[in-house]
């Protein structure tokens, strides 16, 4: 691993040039931090949806195109777009949750016009980017992420049982490997390559698949370098009732959006500007989301995991994640890499994702931590109600059964329905919460 000296963070340390000997190495680190969640995202989708090797490797490529196009549009800025600040983006884990869930429900052409849709309404909100963030406070989007992370812990799981719950013996015994190897890599892995737990798993989980039997390793066919398939799940289509679930959730990155780049601003040392920076972050976003729907991804998210690199390198300069950007595209064209990875068992990947989407429910706890959950306060109330809301078509999903077509689709999402619980209580009880005393942080 490459290691500086830590700096302080100047004025212009985002706009800090880098030698071009240190650069390829820099920017190595940061594509080995956020590799996994691609890699891992990309074959939950092609699980779930039960694509062809073929098609799950062009899936590959397109996400892998993105992110690096991503990086390098937030990295250096084009006009208003992009935040100009050390950044890459990937695969929102929960956007792609939701985007599981659209196409089971409503099939993949109606989940790809919903992508469609929802980074077309980021962009038409950002004029009423003040108003519309203050209704996603940490309880809010608490409750969001928690539905989501244990939406898709169920979704995960069906990749180990199959789509009838029933999971051989063996592949569960896969999945519990590829799950030991990525905790004991996480334990055992320090600074920038615990990041690289996950993938580490999966490699694991591959090589066990293959020495003992429980499960096969079988790359798509093709060599060299292709472009990844347009529309690979034929001309979407456009329901804005089906397509909710995403709607809601461009908005909630508001706040997500609002967090991480004012974070980012303080470590490269820079004064925040979230009415400045935040549209221009959310604009490179929506835009990347935009082509992402047009290759089959779901919504792409800027992310803040590179800035914990950052801090152990010393290394704020943004042309460090241009860089890395750069490599991800190179990786993406390069198919003999897709098609290999293409090849992992199914198992595998469901173990992976069984760990990130655990993960992503504990991040949703922590932000409810934030949140004012005291007994003086409407919070918990709040909150109980919410995730009651959200956790009802979880555990009972014939509960609406009766209701008519559009009241089904909003409440038999739970991700929707606790969201939009606990964004109509805290607007309406919050009020009577401050009475009391301070609301929280």
């Amino acid at each position: 691993m490459t290691r500086t000296a830590l700096p302080d963070a100047g004025p212009d340390a985002a706009d800090s040039p880098v030698p071009p000997h240190r650069l390829l190495p820099l920017a190595a680190q940061h594509v080995l931090a956020m590799i996994a969640a691609p890699v891992s995202t990309v074959f939950l989708v092609s699980g779930t949806l039960r694509l062809a090797p073929g098609a799950t490797a062009s899936l590959l490529s397109a996400v892998l195109l993105l992110c690096g196009v991503g990086a390098l549009l937030q990295s250096l800025g084009v006009w208003r777009i992009g935040g100009r600040l050390p950044f890459v983006m990937l695969p929102g884990g929960a956007a792609t949750a939701l985007f599981l869930q659209i196409a089971q429900d409503h099939g993949a052409p109606t989940a790809a016009g919903s992508v469609l849709l929802a980074a077309a309404l980021l962009v038409a909100v950002l004029p009423l980017y003040g108003r519309i963030v203050r209704l996603f406070p940490p309880l809010v989007m608490g409750v969001t992420v928690l539905l989501i992370g244990i939406a898709m812990i169920r979704v995960a799981a069906r990749l180990v049982t199959g789509p009838d719950g029933t999971g051989e013996p063996r592949a569960v015994l896969l999945a519990a490997l590829t799950v030991a190897a990525t905790v004991t890599a996480y334990v055992l892995l320090r600074g920038v390559w615990r990041q690289t737990a996950v993938l580490t798993g999966m490699a694991t989980g591959t090589l066990v698949a293959v020495v003992t039997g429980l499960g096969t390793f079988t790359p798509a066919a093709g060599t060299g370098f292709a472009l990844p398939a347009l529309l690979p799940y034929g001309t979407p289509r456009f329901d804005l009732v089906a397509a909710l679930p995403l709607l809601v959730f461009s908005l909630t990155t508001l706040a997500e959006i609002t967090g991480q780049t004012v974070l980012n601003s303080e470590t490269v040392g820079r004064t925040p500007d979230p009415g400045r920076d935040v549209p221009r972050v959310a604009r490179a976003d929506a835009l990347v989301s935009l082509v992402g729907g047009l290759f089959g991804t779901s919504l792409m998210v800027t992310s803040a995991e590179n800035i914990g690199i950052g801090r152990l390198t010393g290394v704020r300069s943004r042309y460090v994640t241009a860089a890395a950007g750069a490599l991800l595209i190179a990786l993406g064209v390069a198919t003999p890499v897709s098609r290999a990875l293409a090849g992992i068992p199914e198992a595998v990947v469901g173990g992976s994702a069984l760990v990130v989407y655990a993960v992503i429910a504990v991040m949703g706890v922590e932000m409810l931590r934030r949140a004012d959950l005291s007994s003086t306060g409407t919070g918990s109330l709040i909150a109980a109600l919410a995730l009651t809301m959200g956790l009802l078509p979880l555990l009972t999903p014939d509960l609406y059964t009766g209701f008519p077509a559009w009241a089904r689709t909003i409440l038999s999402s739970g991700v929707v329905a606790g969201t939009l619980t606990a964004v109509l209580l805290t607007a309406t009880l919050g009020r009577f919460g401050r009475r009391d005393g301070p609301s929280g942080p």
